[in-house]
């Protein structure tokens, strides 16, 4: 193993048990011994050089291209067991000095006057529908779950998702509703379905505009629910009587916010209700992920509460209610995992082995930032009048019953089109 690398692992794992064996063939145990022994391999000196130089970036790319093996435990446990460990006096020159170039880099890109929305959406939204189809639930919501009760499945915690964003919609026959990022039509069919609203959904995904408009004349709602390839940014319309969005703000950017919600407030009417769900942060980040930046989510951030609320107040908008779900996402993140890593084959026939493993690194990552790193799920309330929402909380779970009386009697969903 070189000596460098040797370094930042003194350094490093303190705690649990880390064995690594190097290119020379030679094994080292790191930590004090605590713990399930997670063990590593490198085929060559270069990658440990390289792992030593830039762990944020490398520890994912060496792992994807086979480099660096993991052979005892899996890669979620060692993200983990360097979460646990990791402290600010942990980083080296070299860590420091390409932060802070990531720092700068971020800050050039918020000043550059260039559209990428719908380039970063096609990154990861126009993969082969497919992919998607070997872990996600029967409706293809692609964010968190509500587990309540904890130990639901998958496909109940998103329907379970589903029905509380509706009831805190606080629908009604008829209304008019705008989905911002409309993924694969579940969410807007579901609230078409249960509450007989019509919905509007816009998404800048080519491959999620063909699954969702097959679905919805499968299930014979084309009179309700449409979807268009459209840029929120761009939209020309009546104002709606509700807005939701789902899993789409951390793609907005931390520079586009104000926009984001001004956009919003021209949308909705004066008396209207909008919910918005995320991933939040418990504070600012200086730049995003490198790994994520780079083979997952483009142009992507994940917002802090901090940073959300002034471009809130700043559009006339009135917070009504901040629910924070700290959880549900780490659970929801281990299902897709773990339904993803039982068909590999087939993800690996529909890409590469290198696609699977970085893939793997992406949902363990992301595992690994709510169970580790405090992240969290918030849903945003939001309204122009201080009326359009009752004062008290009660009527969350009275809707949600009768939406449960709908969700046992609703027909079953049709398999996605391809």
């Amino acid at each position: 193993m070189t000596s460098s690398l040797r370094s930042l692992l003194n350094r490093i794992v303190r705690k649990g048990s880390l064995q690594i064996t190097g290119a020379d063939g030679r094994s080292e145990v790191f930590g004090d011994g605590s713990g399930e022994m997670i063990t590593l391999r490198f085929t060559d000196a270069e990658a440990e050089q390289q792992l030593h130089a830039d762990p944020q970036l490398k520890l994912a790319e060496l792992y994807m291209d086979g480099r660096m093996v993991v052979e005892a435990g899996d890669i979620y446990q060692l993200l983990a067991l360097i979460k646990s460990n990791t402290l600010s006096e942990d980083l080296t020159f070299g860590m420091i000095w390409r932060g802070l170039a990531r720092y700068a880099a971020s800050e050039l890109r918020k000043l550059l006057p260039i559209n990428r929305n719908r380039q970063n959406v096609a990154h990861h939204y126009d993969l082969s529908a497919k992919l998607f189809d070997l872990f996600l639930d029967a409706d293809w919501q692609y964010s968190c779950g509500c587990f309540c009760p904890e130990r639901i499945s998958l496909d109940e915690a998103q329907v379970a998702k589903k029905r509380h964003i509706a009831a805190k919609l606080l629908l009604e026959e008829g209304q008019r509703v705008l989905e911002i990022g409309s993924g694969w039509g579940g969410m807007a069919m579901y609230l078409a379905e249960s509450s007989r609203v019509t919905v509007d959904g816009i998404t800048l995904s080519t491959e999620q505009l063909r699954v969702s408009r097959g679905r919805v004349d499968k299930r014979r709602l084309t009179d309700r629910v449409r979807f268009e390839l459209q840029d929120y940014r761009t939209m020309k319309a009546a104002p709606y009587d509700r807005i939701v969005s789902v899993g789409m703000f951390e793609h907005v950017g931390r520079g586009n916010y104000a926009a984001f919600f001004r956009k919003a407030a021209e949308m909705l009417k004066d008396d209207g209700v909008m919910v918005l769900h995320s991933i939040g942060q418990p504070y600012p980040s200086r730049f995003n992920n490198p790994f994520i930046e780079r083979y997952i989510f483009p142009g992507g951030y994940i917002p802090s509460l901090a940073e959300v609320l002034p471009a809130v107040e700043k559009a006339g908008l009135l917070v009504r209610d901040i629910e924070i779900l700290p959880h549900h996402y780490a659970r929801t993140l281990r299902l897709w995992r773990e339904r993803f890593l039982a068909r590999r084959t087939e993800a690996a026939a529909l890409y590469d082995e290198r696609f699977v493993r970085m893939w793997e690194f992406y949902l363990a990552g992301s595992e690994m930032a709510f169970t580790h790193e405090n992240f969290f799920i918030f849903q945003m309330q939001l309204s122009k009048s201080n009326f359009a929402v009752p004062d008290n909380r009660d009527y969350i779970a009275e809707r949600e019953r009768a939406l449960a009386a709908f969700d046992t009697n609703r027909p079953p969903l049709e398999k996605v089109i391809f």
